[in-house]
């Protein structure tokens, strides 16, 4: 095998290509190996003998794919969400979502008689100041007060 690298440079520079994109025919390496002018590349060029090769590019067909998914609304789950905290839940969703959950807890413990109409609104309004952190919370705050009624 002999080296063609000063011709594979040559048919390069003549076809303004990078040199990796330059095929040589198999069959015909003694031709080229004797042509050492640019005349007798280009003359190999003509031939066909020395070809240049198409671009290879990065196919699009999964990025295609992907945005066709996130166009139906795939792809969105909490494990594509990025950033911190509150940058995924505003302070105020997160606060909106304790509190309606906190007040709709008191409702059905009013509801049930649990608790009394007296401690239902003492509770809502220390809910409302920020008191508790869950219903958890909550419930276990009634407890230790000895507020929960037994039925």
């Amino acid at each position: 095998m002999t080296d063609l690298a000063s011709q594979r440079r040559l048919a390069a520079q003549i076809l303004k290509i990078g040199q990796n994109r330059v095929w040589i025919d198999p069959e015909r390496m003694d031709d080229v190996d004797g042509a050492i002018t640019r005349e007798e590349v280009r003359k190999l060029i003509h031939e066909k003998v020395i070809v240049s090769l198409p671009e290879k590019g990065v196919s699009r067909s999964r990025a295609k794919i992907i945005r066709e998914k996130k166009r139906k609304g795939r792809r969105s789950g909490p494990g594509s969400i990025t950033g911190a905290g509150h940058a995924k839940v505003t302070k105020k969703e997160a606060w909106m979502i304790k509190i309606r959950s906190l007040r709709r807890k008191l409702r059905e413990l009013k509801a049930s008689r649990i608790i009394t109409e007296a401690t239902y609104s003492q509770y809502y309004r220390m809910a409302g100041s920020g008191r508790f952190e869950s219903i958890a919370e909550l419930e276990r705050n009634l407890k230790a007060s000895d507020l929960w009624r037994k039925r």
